[in-house]
């Protein structure tokens, strides 16, 4: 299955653009596609941490994707 996943912040900058595609498997979970991005884009790895946003909710990483979800990638994030 096809996924768009949405970029923001550093995760922009690593993809090289706000939206990119990825190929994954039916039934893919959270963790595959996070072990998949990071093969992909070898700099992801690097962040201290990043969350996976579902249709507008953090997701956990057993949580199984559809290609109609909205998948987004949130760096960390820091304010002062």
């Amino acid at each position: 299955m096809e996924i768009n996943i949405l970029a923001f912040g550093i995760a922009k900058d690593i993809f090289g653009a706000s939206k990119v595609t990825i190929q994954l498997s039916d039934a893919a979970t959270i963790a595959e596609l996070k072990a998949s991005l990071e093969e992909r884009y070898p700099k992801l790895k690097q962040l201290a941490s990043y969350m996976v946003a579902v249709n507008n909710e953090y997701a956990e990483s057993n949580l199984v994707i559809t290609e109609r979800d909205e998948v987004a990638i949130i760096p960390p994030v820091s304010g002062g």
